[in-house]
């Protein structure tokens, strides 16, 4: 079986920038990869897969889990959990889009009293 590559630390470095502001996201190791966590909720996900591409997943509104579903690559719905879905990230990854994909994530996975503190996309 391939062995899982780790995330290059450009796609690291760029991670950390749109989800290091956010209050009490703390950034650990996971199983494999990255991740980012407001208490015990995961927040973001990054790793690479056995095919050698990398991905991010997060956690979306339901109505939206299905949107990403249907829109196809880069987008994928996870197979675990419902509000699961996440992205492949490479040299088309539009980070814009994803920093506010992620602010969204965030803010699902929050308390109340700190998603509050976080400007929302359109706000």
């Amino acid at each position: 079986m391939p062995e899982r590559p780790d995330v290059p630390l450009r796609y690291v470095e760029r991670l950390r920038a749109l989800v290091g502001s956010f209050p009490e996201c703390v950034e650990e190791p996971a199983w494999t990869g990255l991740r980012w966590r407001v208490g015990g909720a995961t927040v973001a996900h990054v790793f690479g897969g056995e095919d050698q591409l990398f991905r991010i997943t997060f956690r979306a509104e339901p109505d939206e889990v299905m949107a990403f579903e249907h829109l196809g690559p880069p987008y994928f719905r996870a197979s675990w959990g419902r509000n699961v879905v996440g992205m492949l990230l490479d040299a088309h990854t539009d980070w814009a889009e994803l920093g506010e994909l992620l602010t969204d994530s965030y803010c699902l996975q929050a308390p109340a009293t700190l998603a509050a503190r976080v400007p929302r996309p359109g706000d």
